[in-house]
């Protein structure tokens, strides 16, 4: 399949992007590379493969969620840079 630069002003265009007309010929040829690609990968017989997530196997290893002791007031409070006895003190944004 063939990318015209018209295609590729036209896509460009819906993505708001500009291009000069050396790098439009250039993304013609890579776009059309790509769909040529694409051709071929429907080629493939994949009728008998299993669709997966990923191409190696993974797992997938989180931490245990356990509960750890709350950090007390004064400790948060601790490196603020402005605080007031009881919570931080920012700067307003909203007149």
């Amino acid at each position: 399949m063939s990318v015209t630069n018209d295609d590729v002003r036209y896509v460009a265009d819906l993505a708001r992007l500009q291009f000069s007309n050396e790098e439009t010929e250039k993304l013609a040829g890579e776009m059309s590379k790509i769909l040529d690609f694409m051709e071929t990968l429907e080629e493939v017989d994949t009728h008998n493969v299993e669709p997966l997530e990923h191409v190696i196997e993974l797992e997938y290893r989180f931490r245990d969620d356990k509960s750890k002791e709350a950090l007390s007031h004064d400790k948060a409070l601790k490196n603020a840079p402005d605080a007031d006895t009881d919570y931080f003190r920012v700067p307003r944004v909203i007149e």
